[in-house]
This record gives C-alpha cells, sequence and structure tokens, in this order.
C-alpha cells in the first residue's frame, strides 16, 4: 500500500491507528474499568445487574466520576500504542499478502485476511502486554485499596521489584489465543467491505447505466460494518478475555498456576457463564468504542495527505 500524495503508508497507518486509540479511550474508559470489575469477581454468579451494582459502589465508595477514569493513563498509553502498531502490522502484513498473491488487496482469500490481522495481533500483543499488566491491576482495584498502584510508575517499580520482568508477561499466553479476536473481525470486516463495494457499484451500475466502480465509504457504512464484524468476533473470543483478566490482578500468583489451571477454576466454580462474566457492558462498551475507533481511523487515513499540505 502506497501513502497518498508522498505520504508513505507506514506514517498513514500509524498516525491514523494511534488518533483512533486516543479518541476511543477517552470515551469508553468508564465502561472498560467496569467490564474489568466484572471479569475478575469472584465472589458473586455472573449476570448482568452486577454492572449496574459495580458503578454504583464505585461511584459511592471511590470518589465519584473521578473514579471512573481510573487507570486511564496506562490505558491511553496500551490502546493508542496498539492501534498504532496494529494498523501499521497490519497494512504491511496485508501488502505482502497481496504481492504474494499478485492481486489487490479487495481479492485476496478470507484465510489471507485472517493470518494477516492474527500475525499482526501477535507481533502488537507481544510489543503491549506490560501496559496491559499494569492496566488491568489499576482498574481491578480502587484507589484506596491494599497494595493498589497510585500512579503508572509506581505500578511498573513494584511489578519489577516484586515479579522482575516475568511479572509484565503476565497473562501473555491468553492475549496470545485472543489475537484470533481481531483476526475474526478484520476478516469480517475486510469481507463485508468487498461485498458492500461490490454490492453498491453494481447498483449504481444498474440505475445510471454507467461502469461502476469501489464507492468511498460513509461513516454508515463504517458504523455498520465494523460494528457487525465487532459482535461477530466478540462472542466468539470473549472467554479467554476474562481468563486474561483473571491472570493479570495482584492475588493470581496466589489463586492461578497458569492459565490452563484459571480455566480450570473458572468451570468448575462458575461454569460456562463464569467465562463471559462482563459480556453485557462489554458488549455496550465495544460497540461505541469499535465505531469511534473505526470512524476516526478510516477518517484521519482519508485525509491525512490533504492536511499535512502535501495535495
Amino acid at each position: 500500500m502506497t501513502g497518498k500524495d508522498g505520504l508513505s503508508s507506514s506514517v498513514v497507518e500509524t498516525v491514523a491507528g494511534f488518533t483512533a486509540g486516543v479518541v476511543s479511550t477517552l470515551v469508553v474508559h468508564p465502561l472498560d474499568l467496569v467490564k474489568t470489575r466484572l471479569q475478575v469477581d469472584r465472589s458473586s454468579p455472573a449476570r448482568f445487574g452486577n454492572s449496574l451494582q459495580i458503578m454504583r459502589a464505585i461511584s459511592a465508595n471511590e470518589g465519584g466520576i473521578r473514579a471512573f477514569y481510573r487507570g486511564l493513563a496506562p490505558n491511553l498509553i496500551g490502546n493508542s500504542t496498539s492501534w498504532a502498531l496494529y494498523f501499521l502490522f497490519y497494512a504491511s502484513l496485508k501488502d505482502m499478502a497481496c504481492s504474494f498473491r499478485g492481486q489487490p488487496a479487495h481479492l485476496l482469500k478470507s484465510s489471507d485476511y485472517f493470518l494477516t490481522s492474527g500475525a499482526a495481533g501477535v507481533l502488537t500483543a507481544l510489543m503491549t502486554n506490560p501496559i496491559w499488566v499494569v492496566k488491568t491491576r489499576m482498574l481491578a482495584t480502587g484507589a484506596n485499596s491494599p497494595g493498589a498502584y497510585p500512579s503508572v510508575i509506581s505500578g511498573v517499580r513494584q511489578i519489577y521489584q516484586t515479579e522482575g520482568l516475568r511479572g509484565f508477561y503476565r497473562g501473555l499466553v491468553p492475549s496470545l489465543f485472543g489475537v484470533s479476536h481481531g483476526a475474526f473481525q478484520f476478516m469480517a470486516y475486510e469481507k463485508l467491505k468487498t461485498f458492500w463495494s461490490m454490492d453498491s457499484s453494481t447498483s449504481e451500475t444498474q440505475g445510471k447505466g454507467r461502469p461502476g466502480s469501489q464507492r468511498t465509504f460513509g461513516v454508515l457504512d463504517t458504523l455498520a460494518l465494523s460494528g457487525t464484524s465487532k459482535l461477530f468476533a466478540g462472542c466468539v473470543t470473549y472467554p479467554y478475555q476474562v481468563i486474561r483478566a483473571r491472570l493479570q490482578v495482584l492475588e493470581a500468583q496466589m489463586l492461578y498456576r497458569g492459565a490452563m489451571d484459571a480455566v480450570h477454576q473458572v468451570w468448575s466454580r462458575e461454569g460456562i457463564a463464569g467465562f463471559y462474566r462482563g459480556l453485557g457492558p462489554n458488549l455496550v462498551r465495544v460497540l461505541p468504542s469499535t465505531w469511534v475507533t473505526f470512524v476516526v481511523y478510516e477518517t484521519i487515513k482519508a485525509k491525512l495527505p490533504t492536511s499535512t499540505g502535501q495535495a
């Protein structure tokens, strides 16, 4: 993929992904906090109503509205960095797939999208897991809770002093398994975009009597396709997020011997519902987050070359 008006595609993808990560995090961070609390809660049966109880408890006991933005810094750093790296890796790998196949991106197979987005997810997870460990621990505990990290720097220091470098990679195994989420999502998104464009082209050709071409996606198109692909991927891969969160909390060393032990304990104590703790608020959270992320990403990617004055 070549950037427009002299801009390299790496610059376009990185800036668009970074901006999308920042904006989406600022919008949905409170819901992310509630989801994390639900995922690590082992004290009550999993049900949707628990999210309202947790929201009331946070507001009443941890400082009101401000408490819902605890852990914003690592979440902001993590999301912006992750999306910047992910889109950069994904675009580069997709270019390689196009060269290998000898055809444009919209003609790639579903398996090509799945493999390239999955590989991009693995690379991103390896580079950003330390950020997510700090973020999960800050979101899982109130500011006044015993052992809670008062800041990102404090969290990094405590993890290094008590657990060493290995502590920053807790939950990495389920995270690597979890790249399937992005793989399923982008596979669905890319194929939906292709079908949507072809359908629009056909309609324009039939209605106006001239050759059709792939249309430029509007905001409503992006909302519909990104939302559909996210719901599909979310329902398929949510359980890994629960296991990852359980392995990243402060007391994980005392509770679980590893990913498989966590899976066994959740299954034996909570049943299948335990793997879907927080799914309700997560679905509420991921749609706005996905919509904001993809709308900002697609918009910035389209407008960035002109806005730099290189048009």
